[in-house]
C-alpha cells in the first residue's frame, strides 16, 4: 500500500529493517538535544506528516530496545493516528529509569505500525451469550 507523507525532518523516511518488520522507526526531529529527566514526559516531534486511506490507523509503539535498555517507552502505548489527523505526527516519551536521559536529533524513539481496523456499530441487547469464561477477568485465564 502507498501512503503519502511530508517529510520536513532532514532524516530518511520511514522503512522496514527486514523482510518480516511489523513497524517503522520513527526518528526525534530536534533542533537541538533534549533533556529527559526521570519520571519526565515529553512529546518529541519526528517532521512526518500523513495521509492514510479511511479504515486505516498508524500506531506508534515503544521500541523494546529503548524501553528494556535506558527505560524509554511511550506513554500512550500504543498511540493512534487516525486518518484524518493531518498535524505532525509526536512521540509521547517518558523516561522511567532514575537517570537523565538525552534525546539526539534523529534518534530512534518509536516505531509505527499501520494497520487495518472495522468501524463498530453497537447493537444494544437486554444480555450476552454466555461463555466458560463468563465475568471473569484480569488473570482469570491463566494456569491454576
Amino acid at each position: 500500500m502507498q501512503i503519502k507523507i511530508i517529510n520536513k525532518s532532514h532524516h530518511s523516511l520511514p522503512n522496514y529493517e527486514t523482510i518480516a518488520s511489523a513497524g517503522m522507526d520513527l526518528r526525534a526531529s530536534l533542533s537541538e538535544a533534549r533533556i529527559l529527566k526521570p519520571l519526565e514526559r515529553s512529546i518529541v516531534g519526528t517532521g512526518l506528516f500523513i495521509e492514510l486511506p479511511i479504515g486505516y490507523e498508524a500506531q506508534v509503539r515503544p521500541r523494546s530496545g529503548l524501553a528494556a535498555k535506558k527505560g524509554i517507552t511511550v506513554l500512550n502505548a500504543p498511540g493512534t493516528i487516525d486518518a484524518d489527523y493531518r498535524g505532525e505526527i509526536g512521540v509521547i516519551l517518558v523516561n522511567l529509569s532514575n537517570e537523565d536521559f538525552t534525546i539526539q536529533n534523529g534518534e530512534r524513539i518509536a516505531q509505527l505500525v499501520i494497520a487495518q481496523h472495522e468501524r463498530a456499530e453497537w447493537l444494544e441487547v437486554k444480555e450476552l451469550t454466555e461463555t466458560d469464561r463468563g465475568e471473569g477477568g484480569f488473570g482469570s485465564t491463566g494456569t491454576k
